[in-house]
C-alpha cells in the first residue's frame, strides 16, 4: 500500500493533533509505521557505507551510553530529505506552542530554509 503513497501523503494523514497531546502528556509519541519495511531496509543498507555520513559519534566516549549515531553528510539521501522537509512544518508548530508556554522567545520557522 505504502509504495504508491508519498512521504508527504503519509505525514500529512497522521494525526498531528493526537501525537500533540501525547507528547504533553507523555513527553513522547508514537505514530503509526511511517515507512515501509523496504524503505527501512534501505536505511539500513546505508549505515555501512561511510561515505553517507559527515561524523561519527562514540556515545559511550560522551557518557550517552552504549553504541554510536551518524550524521549524514550533504545532500542527505531522497528518503530523509523527504521525511525531513514534510516533517518539520507540524513539529515546528508544536514546539512554537511549547516555547510559548515555557515563555521562551525563540521561535521555530514554520518552513525549512
Amino acid at each position: 500500500m505504502y509504495d504508491t503513497v508519498t512521504i508527504k501523503e503519509r505525514l500529512v494523514h497522521l494525526d498531528w493533533s493526537i501525537i500533540e497531546q501525547s507528547l504533553w502528556e507523555r513527553g513522547y509519541a508514537k505514530t503509526p509505521p511511517v515507512l515501509t519495511p523496504n524503505e527501512c531496509a534501505e536505511l539500513i543498507r546505508l549505515y555501512a557505507d561511510e561515505a553517507q555520513f559527515r561524523s561519527r559519534i562514540d556515545m559511550a566516549r560522551h557518557r550517552f551510553g552504549v553504541g554510536e549515531y551518524k550524521y549524514f553528510a550533504d545532500p542527505l539521501p531522497p528518503l530523509v530529505q523527504a521525511l525531513r522537509t514534510h516533517a518539520y512544518p507540524p513539529l515546528a508548530a508544536v514546539a512554537n506552542r511549547w516555547m510559548k508556554a515555557l515563555r521562551l522567545p525563540e521561535c521555530f520557522p514554520a518552513d525549512l530554509p
